[in-house]
């Protein structure tokens, strides 16, 4: 009895043995990076944050000290933002234009490079960073910048078609006669709306 006593006392030991070696193997879903689990917006680029628009960028250890490194991921960062709003835009034109059918094709992406311009300008000037997680083994940035309004983000990229249409007198008539702004509403709100993709 004693024996099966001890038998079992061992097996629940090694059980929970087990049990404390497995909780202590890394996430396969975490995101890792050089060895250590970062944040997760880290892995996803700013994509799991709720509305607004959101990048990462990083910068290697440099020996002009932290600041300048910040910097450098910032800029990295700022720049991921703004290819960002370009694939934005150029979605949200195609749509528009299947819509309501103003313009040709080169028109359309005249306009496309205007307003992306335009919408990268403005939110890049009112973009800010967010957060920053420096990797413990190597030492790299990495920066979170956005812009967290997902209003304001719409609000720029209406204004921007608004002027960027008007720019071209024969295209802005025929905007006016299609009655088209609940179209470009829709198609903005379709594609700038809700958490960042």
């Amino acid at each position: 009895m004693k024996k099966v006593l001890a038998t079992t006392a061992l097996a629940f030991s090694l059980i929970g043995l087990t049990g404390c070696m497995n909780s202590n193997k890394p996430d396969v879903n975490a995101c890792m990076i050089d060895g250590t689990q970062a944040p997760s917006w880290v892995c996803d680029g700013g994509a799991t944050m709720e509305g607004g628009l959101f990048a990462v960028g990083s910068a290697e250890p440099s020996p002009l000290g932290r600041s300048f490194q910040r910097t450098e991921a910032t800029a990295a960062a700022r720049d991921a933002l703004a290819r960002q709003i370009k694939i934005k835009v150029k979605n949200m034109f195609k749509q528009f234009q299947a819509t309501t059918g103003i313009g040709d094709a080169q028109t359309a992406e005249k306009a496309t490079q205007n307003v992306s311009k335009q919408v990268a300008q403005a939110t890049l000037s009112g973009s800010k960073v967010m957060k920053v997680w420096i990797s413990p083994t190597k030492g790299t940035m990495y920066v979170l910048v956005g812009m967290p309004d997902p209003k304001a983000v719409q609000q720029e990229v209406k204004n921007a078609v608004k002027t960027s249409l008007k720019n071209d007198q024969a295209l802005w008539q025929k905007f006016l006669a299609q009655k088209a702004d609940k179209e470009l509403d829709a198609a903005v709100d379709k594609e700038f709306g809700g958490a960042a993709q």
